[in-house]
């Protein structure tokens, strides 16, 4: 295993430490535990947006700190959901009256603990919703659609829900828009090589020089096809079939793009997904009407990429343009 930590136990914390560091005016490390970054001050007179998940997807979930964004985050382990303790610290930073909204990613342990933390806020007279984002077409058909795990889309949720409640919109109207938004969205990846995670300092799952595989999860979850390595081109087709057929676009429909790296794949591969991704979404007749290329949702120095698609309307178009300050939200 190389990698730039110290000790494996401590690289969290450390890490956490660092962005608190070099980002003062984004991130403060909050909580009895330390597992919780927040704003640098609550702020009152709007709808608090919090998240949380497992470490090692920088800048999912903890880098989204920020005006438009989250106002504070539980962090668990890498790959492993918080407890209830930095979630429930979230909420209570986050709440100025006007309630909590909480984004989850449908995960075991993230949906169990947040809804313990939803419970127990709930007894402090805390207004708390939740939307789960579950945006992995390769995890489930869409019979069984609750069953999909939350990808990189789950940084569009999150703009959304931030910037509506930025707006001075209600706790109701914040969920109903990040809810919408959480239904109108669809994801699919591919990973090239393995990641390793620090204290388990082996790889995660092996995969041949020459092979890739369609639909892995973030964590090395299996997908719905491992086969030979094959033009970025022919991939991006196979990607954007498996998106269409289980939601098509509709002639002159507008749809949110986002091109995510997991984590050791170059920028410029990532525009090249790009580039066949958008003469694919034309040729269907919809338009782009908002994209994003770069490393929004990573695992740790997996190579590979995933294609989200968002299907718009005009409040979640606003929304996705809105203003953001944050040192990770690059639109």
């Amino acid at each position: 295993m190389k990698k730039l930590i110290n000790k494996p136990e401590n690289y969290v914390d450390e890490v956490l430490e660092g962005m608190a560091l070099a980002h003062p005016e984004s991130f403060v490390i909050g909580g009895s535990t330390g597992r919780m970054l927040h704003r640098p001050a609550p702020v009152s007179g709007k709808v608090g947006v919090v998240s949380g998940g497992g470490f090692g997807h920088i800048p999912v979930f903890a880098g989204y700190v920020g005006e438009g964004l989250l106002d504070a985050c539980a962090v668990g382990d890498v790959f492993a959901s918080p407890d209830m303790n930095p979630m429930l610290e979230a909420i209570q930073f986050a709440d100025t009256g006007k309630g909590v909204l909480c984004v989850v990613g449908n995960y075991g342990g993230d949906r169990m603990n947040f809804d313990m933390a939803c419970e127990m806020a709930e007894m402090e007279d805390i207004a708390c919703a939740r939307v789960i984002v579950a945006d992995d077409v390769a995890a489930a058909g869409p019979e069984e659609a609750h069953k999909r795990r939350a990808v990189a889309g789950f940084v569009l949720v999150t703009k959304v829900a931030g910037a509506a409640a930025a707006a001075g919109k209600s706790l109701t109207e914040v969920t109903e828009l990040a809810q919408r938004a959480a239904d109108n969205l669809r994801s699919i990846g591919v990973a090239l090589t393995s990641c390793t995670v620090p204290q388990a300092g082996k790889p995660t799952f092996q995969i041949a020089d020459d092979e890739m595989e369609i639909g892995m999860g973030i964590h090395g979850e299996p997908g719905v096809r491992r086969g030979k390595l094959r033009p970025v081109n022919d991939i991006c087709d196979e990607m954007i079939d498996l998106l269409l057929a289980d939601k098509p676009m509709a002639q002159g429909s507008r749809v949110a793009l986002l091109i995510n790296g997991l984590g050791a794949t170059p920028v410029e591969e990532l525009y090249l997904v790009f580039r066949r991704a958008k003469a694919r979404i034309e040729a269907e007749g919809a338009k782009i009407a908002f994209h994003l290329v770069g490393n929004y949702a990573t695992a740790m120095e997996m190579a590979g990429a995933s294609i989200s698609v968002l299907h718009l309307d005009d409040a979640l178009e606003e929304l996705l343009k809105a203003p953001a300050s944050n040192p990770f939200w690059k639109a």
